[in-house]
């Protein structure tokens, strides 16, 4: 399922909702995209780091993901940042399996690196979702950019 409702597969996630995390470290999957995922994403999404952020995890569709990974992979690792970057996206990537209820187990380990406790916030971010600590996102958006930062990409937005 590459479509639905006439939504391309770049945009099947968007949106901004609040979770919350079991004491057992399993997340509902909003009901909002709870149909995409086990369609489109086979019941299945990889977890691995936001390598550019902190507080944050990077929740991919497999088939996005494969995609990534291999680009990933295919970087010289003669530099450090490139091997900074593979080991923090494929080799700490995990694959979750959605249950009967909608949840997945989030790995203590990444849930621990990223500071995601009890309350976190899911973000639809086109072809992945990200997983923000309540705290790493409320700084985020509290951000704000200035003019300086603009870049020309950005001047030609229509906002």
């Amino acid at each position: 399922m590459r479509e639905k409702c006439g939504f391309s597969w770049v945009t099947m996630f968007q949106g901004e909702t609040a979770i919350t995390i079991d004491e057992k470290g399993r997340m509902t999957i909003p009901t909002a995209y709870r149909e995409l995922v086990a369609g489109a994403c086979e019941g299945r999404l990889i977890a691995t780091y936001n390598p550019f952020e902190s507080g944050c995890l990077w929740l991919f569709p497999p088939k996005e993901w494969n995609t990534v990974r291999d680009q990933v992979v295919a970087l010289p690792t003669a530099k450090a940042v490139h091997r900074n970057l593979q080991m923090k996206l494929v080799g700490a990537a995990s694959p979750l399996d959605v249950d009967g209820n909608g949840r997945v187990l989030l790995p203590a380990s990444q849930r621990t690196a990223a500071g995601i406790e009890r309350k976190a916030v899911l973000l639809g971010m086109g072809t992945r979702l990200e997983l923000w600590s309540e705290t790493a996102h409320l700084a985020k958006v509290r951000e704000t950019i200035v003019e300086e930062q603009i870049t020309p990409e950005m001047a030609g937005l229509r906002l």
